[in-house]
């Protein structure tokens, strides 16, 4: 299996919530036992190997999940040296930013989004976390999902915004920006969830079933 094709497989796995381990377009002893986790948790023969009945059920990973991915380890620069791969999604935006020091979290969900959905009104203020709460449609937390998290304290104005990317009893896993200064993976405690959405544009949302819970590691507290 060649780098993307196992980079890819590991994006799908998280989307469908079995943990892959690293996502380093290896598929190493991790990544093979999530894949035999999916494969039996879908009825399928729990061998390890992508035929074609599993590429068929992973493939339903929503596209801006998959682009999310491929920009997992993207990171801000300390002081005066932006990435200018994050000032580059801005500048492709049309939106005034001024530099990686500035939370980044929206302006990767829109980056993500609008790379994948040609022509969909993001909202008017994507840098504000908190607008994405009002994108789109409602949806339970399912993968793919925007998710919208209070940051601080709930009833301040400051927010978090990624991806769901799994869950546990007690906390979602998000793919997002701005997560240690960079593009990660993270836990968030459910208690903290504003709002779940989904974009237009014909993508079908998944069913609540189509994840495993996964076991947590520590909670992020704070993402700015």
């Amino acid at each position: 299996m060649d780098y993307m094709t196992a980079k890819r497989l590991q994006i799908d796995l998280i989307a469908a919530g079995f943990d892959p381990g690293a996502i380093d377009g290896a598929a190493g002893p991790q990544t093979c036992a999530a894949l035999r986790a999916f494969q039996a948790a879908h009825g399928l023969v729990s061998d390890g190997s992508a035929g074609p009945r599993t590429r068929a059920l992973l493939g339903n990973t929503p596209p801006w999940l998959r682009q999310a991915g491929q920009l997992l380890g993207t990171r801000e620069r300390t002081g005066a040296a932006d990435n200018p791969a994050i000032l580059g999604w801005a500048r492709a935006l049309g939106l005034a930013y001024a530099g990686d020091s500035v939370p980044w979290c929206g302006l990767f969900v829109a980056h993500c989004l609008a790379s994948v959905l040609p022509g969909t009104a993001l909202p008017a203020t994507p840098l504000w976390a908190r607008s994405w709460a009002r994108f789109g449609v409602t949806v339970p937390p399912v993968p793919g999902a925007i998710m919208v998290f209070w940051r601080g304290r709930r009833g301040a104005g400051s927010g978090h915004v990624g991806f769901h990317a799994g869950e546990s009893a007690d906390a979602y896993r998000i793919l997002g920006g701005n997560q240690s200064d960079g593009v990660s993976l993270t836990w968030l405690g459910k208690d903290r969830l504003l709002a779940a959405r989904w974009p237009p544009g014909g993508v079908p949302v998944p069913a609540q079933a189509a994840w495993g819970l996964l076991s947590s590691g520590p909670l992020s507290v704070n993402e700015a």
